[in-house]
């Protein structure tokens, strides 16, 4: 269970952080947003991230949780990117 949570927790995160940057807003809004939301976001993903991480240590401790913990990240920033990717190349055709 705690692989699921991490893993869906640092998802959110990167969702997060991605929407905070002013190209992928562009992307997905058609406009940038104002500066204030921007930062909530941004802070929302690395409020996101740091919860993930305690997440993976309370569940397995500093060695184990550390090492699954940048497995569950990049895995989640992987699918981040699929999912822009693939919303720009919907949004080509």
């Amino acid at each position: 269970m705690s692989h699921a949570a991490v893993f869906a927790v640092s998802l959110l995160a990167f969702a997060l952080l991605a929407l905070a940057m002013d190209r992928h807003q562009q992307d997905l809004f058609g406009r940038e947003l104002e500066p204030r939301r921007s930062r909530a976001l941004r802070i929302g993903g690395w409020a996101a991230l740091l919860a993930s991480l305690a997440i993976a240590v309370d569940a397995q401790g500093w060695s184990l949780g550390l090492v699954a913990w940048c497995g569950h990240i990049s895995l989640s920033a992987g699918v981040v990117i699929l999912a822009l990717v693939a919303w720009e190349r919907r949004k080509a055709r």
